[in-house]
């Protein structure tokens, strides 16, 4: 039995929401809607997690200073970091546990948007939901296609601009991550994925993640921009 098998019961509720706005909407259109109602549930664990992100934003200078201080002496620092945290009344996990919490809402949109179903066989201008780009024939289908991961592009650069000023942000006494250069780069990766997934996963790929940069624009506004940590 499939690990994801034990989410069923859930996909199959989704599928006759998803099911139930097709009967007064386009199916792609549905597909929106029930994206959009996901994401609105699921904002209240957004805003904790933009929470917690700001607050370890705000004590990132004093958690470096801590570091460079007892950086030879690694209970003295657990120590400083455990009465800083105090003090604070903060969490090094603050933020986490929201994002943790929505992974099984995800992963059951992503079940039903990639498993076979009816739902699969309805279509967008004419380009079945359930058809990969691999094996789409015709300018049309081609076209459709096109649009879709086009604006997936769009909002990745998005993301990437975020993530870049996010890291022209860091203080200059913060101590150099290897690797964290090329993290910008991962919202592009929304991009490749959609090309091993049906359109139905496409449209709803398209749906979060632009729901995601928005509502992080929103929850972020006014503040010094942090890097993210993108769910799908």
């Amino acid at each position: 039995m499939s690990l994801f098998a034990v989410l069923d019961p859930a996909v199959g509720l989704a599928h006759d929401v998803v099911a139930a706005l097709a009967t007064v909407l386009p199916t792609a259109a549905a597909i929106v809607l029930f994206t959009v109602g996901v994401r609105l549930a699921l904002h209240p664990l957004a805003r904790a997690a933009a929470r917690g992100e700001k607050a370890r934003a705000r004590l990132a200078p004093k958690i470096s200073e801590l570091n460079r201080k007892h950086k030879d002496r690694p209970e003295k620092l657990q120590a400083a970091l455990a009465e800083l945290y105090k003090e604070e009344k903060a969490s090094p996990f603050a933020g986490c546990l929201p994002m943790l919490v929505q992974i099984p809402f995800f992963s059951v949109m992503y079940r039903l948007f990639t498993t076979p179903n009816d739902l699969l066989g309805h279509t967008l201008f004419g380009v079945p939901l359930g058809l990969h780009v691999g094996s789409a024939q015709g300018a049309a289908q081609w076209v459709v296609f096109g649009l879709l991961y086009a604006a997936l592009a769009g909002v990745a650069y998005v993301g990437f601009r975020r993530a870049r000023r996010a890291q022209a942000a860091q203080p200059a006494s913060a101590t150099p991550q290897p690797g964290l250069a090329f993290l910008p780069y991962l919202s592009f990766g929304t991009v490749l994925f959609a090309a091993l997934v049906p359109l139905a996963a496409g449209i709803y790929l398209l749906t979060t993640t632009a729901w995601s940069a928005a509502e992080r624009a929103w929850l972020h506004r006014g503040s010094a921009p942090v890097p993210a940590v993108a769910l799908i």
